[in-house]
């Protein structure tokens, strides 16, 4: 017994040696780092797109141009503060522009809304055929752009050469859709003819996901189409029913194609009809860049407050819900 050597017993309190730290970081770094390089062209693209130009517009607002001494140097670029804001606040013009919106809107939203749902609750019902045709037909105007589009319906509303005027002439029904009580009718027209199939298939996509049992529960029960369109099909897409509203609005604030084509047609349409218009004026035909750009930050102010609006009113009918 004296040749051997008794081991001793291992300390339970010394733990084992730490395993070696792996190689390219923890897994957390390795997803943000994935995060951020994915994200990075994003926001160098919104940062030129978006916030350059934003920035630019309000630091050209707070500046004008005025003669310096007899005039002979030509203008040149003065801080005026708030000074384009406020002669731009006081323009008939430009106040009557959104006066003009204004009407506008409570004529297109209505029309465009109410069209796009009455059509996509009608595909969606089990009665419609052909409803991938449909879909495309609707949708194709939307696919024309916006310009071509106006030039279309310009072609359209010309006595002489518009099919359609003729065909209400010898109808005994006359309507002058360049006139001060049909050029506005005749741009809502315009719009709801482009923006009606885009906001179908919104609607369409959102009545798709839509559970289909709950729909045989509400027809075992007895439930018609009507009451299962207006008590289950539309409160369950009041998100998008609001997401297309939204647009909407911020769409008609932007107004300007449209009007601007009928413009330049002999129209009772001027140029200053939209806020936008009395933008584009500013800056290209009467060349103060000041104003113009006062014009466009106090539509983008218009915009943001229309649309916290409409968002905490979609906030608030959801919690109701």
């Amino acid at each position: 017994m004296s040749g051997t050597r008794t081991q001793p017993a291992p300390d339970p309190e010394v733990t084992a040696p730490a395993p070696p730290p792996r190689r390219g970081g923890s897994a957390s770094s390795r997803t943000g780092l994935a995060a951020a390089t994915l994200l990075t062209p994003f926001f160098v693209l919104f940062a030129l797109a978006m916030l350059l130009p934003v920035g630019y517009a309000i630091w050209l607002s707070l500046f004008t141009d005025k003669l310096s001494g007899l005039g002979f140097d030509g203008p040149h670029s003065v801080f005026d503060g708030l000074g384009n804001y406020l002669d731009v606040l006081k323009d008939e013009a430009f106040r009557d522009g959104f006066w003009v919106l204004a009407k506008y809107v409570v004529l297109y939203i209505p029309i465009m809304m109410g069209g796009a749902l009455a059509l996509a609750l009608l595909l969606d019902t089990a009665l419609a055929r052909a409803r991938r045709f449909f879909q495309l037909a609707l949708f194709l105007p939307h696919a024309i752009p916006g310009l071509i589009a106006g030039l279309i319906w310009i072609y359209l509303y010309t006595p002489g050469l518009s099919p359609v005027v003729k065909a209400m002439e010898s109808g005994g029904f006359g309507f002058d859709f360049f006139g001060p009580d049909g050029a506005l009718p005749s741009i809502v027209n315009i719009a709801v003819w482009e923006w009606l199939g885009y906001n179908l298939v919104i609607f369409y996509a959102a009545l798709q996901a839509i559970d289909r049992s709950m729909l045989e529960a509400a027809a075992v029960d007895g439930a018609g189409n009507w009451r299962v369109a207006f008590s289950i099909k539309l409160p369950l897409i009041r998100s998008s029913v609001f997401l297309v509203l939204l647009f909407t609005i911020i769409g008609s604030l932007q107004l300007f194609t449209e009007p601007l084509l009928l413009s330049s047609s002999g129209s009772a349409v001027t140029s200053t009809y939209t806020p936008n218009m009395y933008a584009y004026s500013e800056a290209f035909q009467i060349n103060d860049y000041g104003r113009a750009a006062a014009a466009s930050v106090l539509i983008a102010l218009v915009a943001a407050v229309l649309s916290f609006v409409v968002t905490r009113l979609s906030n608030r009918k959801g919690a109701q819900a």
